[in-house]
């Protein structure tokens, strides 16, 4: 089905592309795009980014299942498990549409998105590159919610989130896409607007409105997302020492963690020096510093056992994780070129 008609007579047909692991959340994420009303999209991208090549092809057979007539205009791609960034580029050169809506894997559109959607690209104006949806993230109402449900609860707030993002389809090949030096869900939709935004565009927010749940997560999640301190780092060879107010972003605790963990090392290192009351006055500050960490993690959540326990040994790894992601990334990306000269 096609879309509508913007004011100057343009069609507003708009492809959706969805990177995915292939998770059990992605036959919800379809059937609700199924069963979202308004004009269907011209296409749907499937970018399978399991990085095995042997993965299960029949992981796929039920949430393709549930596309009902949609299937027909549906297709599959591989991209090697590069991450969601070059799984994006992947889907978005496949699609032939005026526009293409990103959906992550994970989220769920909500009952009438797809009306919602043409009518945000109609109002859209010539110098418009994108527009944004609005994500809901649902938190519990009994209790405050846990240090990773808070952190899911961010994207509610995030600038550009492409969780649900519809950009031109020509503004993406004007700027080359992605970033696929981004290899996690991190950045990477921060790095694209800032340079469309870079290329003469503009970026809005429409009204459609997509439910992001909170999934499941191990105890220890909050130190695999440090890594997201290298890609900070290549934020800021890209973009410049002022990336974090051209991105509306947090600037976070980076500074903080990298003097609690000095704190650590010149501890150590003074007690192996045979100077124990600088080495106290070190560790007194390590302390200090890792117990107000942990403090205000644990004050704004449940409290219970788990999540107390889970508080007190991760603020403690946290500071030093932090800061090696971050010097790794900066040393790593020392002369990171911009990404249009490493896709030419």
């Amino acid at each position: 089905m096609t879309g509508v008609p913007q004011a100057g007579g343009a069609r507003t047909g708009y492809a959706v592309v969805v990177p995915t692991l292939v998770r059990d959340t992605l036959a919800d994420c379809l059937a609700a795009l199924v069963a979202a009303i308004g004009p269907d999209p011209d296409e749907i991208v499937l970018v399978d980014d399991r990085p095995d090549p042997d993965a299960d092809p029949d992981a796929l057979e039920h949430p393709l299942g549930v596309l009902g007539d949609l299937r027909e205009r549906t297709v599959v791609l591989r991209s090697g498990g590069r991450g969601p960034a070059a799984a994006r580029n992947t889907g978005f050169r496949a699609v032939t549409s005026p526009w293409t809506a990103f959906l992550d894997d994970d989220v769920q559109v909500g009952p009438h998105w797809c009306d919602q959607l043409v009518q945000d690209l109609a109002e859209a104006a010539p110098d418009t590159g994108a527009v944004q949806g609005v994500i809901a993230v649902p938190l519990p109402g009994e209790r405050r919610p846990t240090d990773w449900e808070r952190g899911t609860a961010g994207l509610a707030r995030a600038q550009w989130i492409t969780a649900d993002m519809a950009y031109r389809t020509d503004v993406l090949k004007e700027v080359d896409g992605f970033d696929e030096r981004f290899t996690r869900a991190f950045r990477e939709d921060a790095d694209l607007a800032l340079r469309v935004l870079d290329a003469g565009w503009r970026i809005r927010r429409g009204r459609r409105t997509t439910r992001h749940p909170v999934r499941d997560a191990s105890r220890w999640a909050s130190l695999k997302q440090q890594r997201g301190n290298a890609d900070d780092a290549l934020m800021l060879r890209l973009h410049g020492p002022d990336w974090w107010a051209k991105a509306v972003a947090p600037k976070g605790r980076i500074r903080r963690h990298a003097a609690i963990t000095a704190a650590g090392v010149a501890a150590l290192a003074l007690v192996a020096a045979g100077r124990p009351r600088a080495a106290a006055v070190a560790g007194l500050g390590w302390a200090a510093g890792t117990a107000e960490f942990a403090w205000t993690r644990i004050a704004a959540g449940p409290r219970t056992r788990h999540e107390v326990t889970t508080m007190l040994v991760t603020s403690a790894l946290i500071p030093p994780t932090a800061t090696w992601h971050r010097l790794s990334g900066l040393w790593r990306h020392r002369r990171a070129p911009a990404w249009r000269e490493v896709a030419a």
